[in-house]
């Protein structure tokens, strides 16, 4: 039966998670050592090959047979160069915005889906109706109409008993899961409060070049669009706010944020952002999230319990006031690895984990925090999943959209122009 992989089965399931090897245990699903697991990736950016190069460490680490059938990018050049890389057939490769059709077309029994975030839920949910297993990476929509699309997605993908793994690593990164043990065993008591922080320099940016069409230069340039990225509060700060609605235990309930952008060079979203999250029941956590170069960086999580505190990643030197017996969790080769160890073995045992669910929560999280920074307004959790609460918010659907991408009807948004509190909608 699949397992829906929420936070709170996780947290109460960690410390049983064995650490023995599994292919004795295989469900028939495929038989480790005789089948072939066939691959294939929407994809071919840097963190596409970063993905396929995870999935074969993770499959060479299971004793698993791995093989890629299918490549796609949006950009020719980037397929053919994935292609040259993993020593792919051209006949596998397929280049174009409907090029992910053709991978999921073929006989993959798995799919990687990392492309820019607003393709998210429409690859997500013609993989899942394709009866493919799926990793795909965070965010999984740029607005709550995609983020509603993924969790209905990912009850179907249930009801197939598909493997669903989202590139949230936290969840398997061996340090994060003995925190999360040690708080849902009271190490800390209640958590009362704290801060999480994705403060860096900017990333890349590309100019547009003459000539270069709406949609290229939209694709080429994603992580500086929130129509393409849903901003960086979403694209990156997600990790840690995820963070904090596993630790938790809940999502929050509203959301009061501001934000600015003073220094970016092309695109349309905000420098910074700092945001609190209500989660209810006295309990609030300060987001801050920074893409500004020269100034200090943190990435981090801190919760304060009424018993004590933690990083994230640990107590620190100090330890935890009340005495935690922690297990060893399984980590191979670094998370990134790990959660490909994890979706594999999921399959191969016929017990598929599925994130969606947790995913989507955290990724309606930042969505929520986004909103209240753009318009200056308070914006409530359900105001964002239930349509009888009347609210804007819920219909909010960016645009371009993936649709408009593959109608060939895109028109870029102007560069340097962005939401501004009090006059937003």
């Amino acid at each position: 039966m699949a397992n829906i992989f929420n936070r709170r089965d996780f947290i109460k399931t960690a410390s049983a998670v064995s650490v023995s090897t599994f292919l004795g245990q295989s469900s028939g699903l495929f038989a480790a050592g005789t089948e072939t697991l066939k691959l294939g990736l929407v994809g071919c950016g840097g963190r596409g090959c970063g993905a396929l190069e995870d999935c074969l460490k993770a499959a060479e680490y299971l004793k698993l047979k791995l093989e890629i059938v299918a490549l796609a990018d949006y950009f020719k050049e980037r397929t053919a160069a994935a292609a040259a890389k993993f020593n792919v057939s051209p006949d596998c490769c397929f280049d174009g915005i409907d090029s992910y059709k053709k991978v999921i077309a073929s006989d993959a029994d798995v799919v990687l889906l990392v492309t820019p975030p607003i393709f998210r839920p429409v690859h997500f949910a013609a993989a899942v109706e394709a009866g493919k297993h799926v990793f795909m990476e965070k965010p999984i929509a740029v607005d709550a109409p995609g983020s509603r699309r993924v969790i209905e997605s990912g009850k179907l993908a249930a009801a197939k008993k598909l493997g669903v793994v989202v590139g949230a690593q936290r969840h398997h990164q061996a340090d994060y899961r003995k925190t999360a043990h040690a708080v849902a065993n009271g190490a800390i008591g209640k958590i009362i409060n704290g801060q999480v922080w994705w403060c860096q320099p900017v990333l890349w940016f590309v100019t547009r070049k003459e000539g270069e069409s709406d949609a290229d230069y939209l694709v080429r340039n994603w992580v500086s669009f929130m129509e393409m990225s849903g901003d960086h509060i979403l694209e990156q700060h997600f990790h840690n706010i995820d963070v904090a609605n596993w630790f938790i235990g809940r999502h929050p309930e509203a959301a009061h944020g501001f934000g600015g952008r003073a220094r970016r060079k092309t695109g349309n979203q905000y420098d910074f952002f700092s945001v609190d999250f209500d989660y209810g029941k006295d309990v609030h956590i300060h987001s801050m999230s920074r893409q500004i170069s020269g100034c200090y960086d943190r990435v981090a999580e801190y919760f304060i319990g009424d018993q004590g505190a933690t990083w994230g990643t640990g107590p620190g030197q100090a330890g935890y006031t009340k005495a935690i017996t922690l297990p060893d969790f399984e980590e191979h080769q670094g998370p990134y690895v790990q959660e490909h160890v994890n979706l594999l073995r999921g399959i191969v045992e016929g017990s598929p984990l599925n994130q969606t669910q947790s995913a989507a929560e955290s990724n309606l999280t930042c969505i929520m925090g986004r909103i209240s920074a753009y318009t200056g307004q308070v914006v409530r959790w359900r105001e964002l999943v239930d349509p009888t609460a009347g609210s804007p918010w819920y219909g909010l659907a960016l645009s371009p959209s993936a649709e408009d991408f593959e109608k060939g009807t895109v028109k870029a948004p102007a560069d340097d122009i962005v939401p501004v509190p009090g006059r937003a909608s």
